[in-house]
């Protein structure tokens, strides 16, 4: 018979092993370092695209520390993404920016990105979200 409970110290290795299970075919990461320092991260992974017909990069994560910023290198993780995407036979790179992220939304679009046209991204959250969770 199923059943879920939280979880509790006592869990932490059957929680890790689950982690590097689901990580090891569908999570990555690729770092970026400075001298031998890592200083930024993209963390990514495949999705499928019934409109495409084929598998893309959806990048979840891409980091770079503040101290490091403004010398290309979210730019090389970027390129480094689009190589492993071609490499790979993706269709492409998706992701999400705040709108308010003006800067990051520059350093984007001088690389080639463009806001995808009639697609708008959702989510539920709060009284919505709780009202679905009671639905039997």
């Amino acid at each position: 018979m199923l059943h879920i409970r939280k979880a509790d110290p006592q869990d932490i290795p059957t929680i890790l092993s689950f982690i590097r299970e689901l990580a090891d075919p569908k999570f990555r990461v690729i770092i970026s370092e400075w001298n031998g320092v890592p200083v930024g991260m993209a963390f990514f992974f495949h999705h499928y695209s019934t409109w495409q017909g084929k598998a893309g990069i959806y990048l979840e994560d891409l980091y770079v520390r503040p101290e490091f910023r403004g010398r290309g290198i979210g730019k090389a993780l970027m390129i480094q993404l689009a190589r492993i995407a071609l490499d790979e036979d993706c269709y492409g790179i998706r992701w999400e920016v705040l709108d308010w992220n003006a800067l990051a939304i520059q350093a984007y679009q001088r690389q080639g990105a463009r806001f995808r046209e009639h697609w708008r991204v959702m989510q539920i959250t709060g009284e919505d979200l709780e009202r679905l969770a009671k639905i039997r």
